[in-house]
């Protein structure tokens, strides 16, 4: 049986000043890549602390991966005001350059939530991430400024009833791809996935499971 994860409290040098972190390892095996997890938007009080994030840090953690969740400059004790977007963009590759010099040589994965999702989106097409997961992501705001999309195998989760990120919306985004990524619809589940975080977190280990 698997020990819980390791957790460790860091902060790591970031673009706008220090990034408040929390790196969450295998309890009693090696790690065999490595995962960034993007929190929902700071303006409107999102942190590292979420619920679907810490979901989505320990679904990767139960499949032998290295997880940095963090907050965005200006939010907790990360340094640095919001900016927009693109800030924040350079924070989530400096925490992926942080975990590539932590585990040298392991694959890295892309993950965020909401606003996070979408900054996940962008980093993976900079980064040539192995792997990424958007939960509840407007990203298809952001198409016109992101023509490349990433290669790499690539889940969408959003629920049914959203009331932030339109679900049809999301669909004909998803539909102008080719390949598209997976997209997984939660039924009766709203933007934040009240009740849904036990599904949630099976769903995104199955995923990354088989690939």
């Amino acid at each position: 049986m698997n020990r819980p994860p390791q957790s460790e409290t860091l902060l790591i040098d970031g673009p706008a000043g220090r990034l408040e972190c929390i790196l969450e390892s295998p309890g009693n095996v090696t790690s065999i890549a490595s995962a960034v997890v993007c929190h929902p938007h700071p303006v409107h009080g999102g942190t590292m602390q979420n619920k679907v994030v810490h979901t989505l840090a320990r679904a990767f953690s139960a499949q032998q991966m290295s997880t940095l969740r963090f907050n965005f400059r200006g939010v907790g004790e990360s340094e640095g005001e919001f900016d927009d977007g693109e800030g924040e963009l350079e924070d989530v590759l400096a925490a992926a350059d942080f975990l590539s010099a932590r585990f040298p040589g392991l694959p890295i994965w892309l993950a965020g939530f909401s606003f996070g999702a979408a900054l996940a989106i962008r980093a993976a097409v900079k980064l040539d991430a192995a792997g990424l997961v958007s939960i509840a992501s407007a990203a298809f705001r952001f198409a016109d400024t992101e023509p490349v999309q990433p290669t790499c195998p690539w889940l969408i989760v959003h629920g049914e009833e959203d009331e932030l990120a339109d679900i049809n919306e999301t669909i004909e985004w998803v539909n102008s791809m080719e390949p598209g990524p997976e997209l997984c619809v939660f039924p009766d589940t709203t933007h934040f996935f009240h009740g849904k975080l036990v599904k949630l977190r099976e769903v995104v280990k199955s995923f990354v499971d088989k690939n």
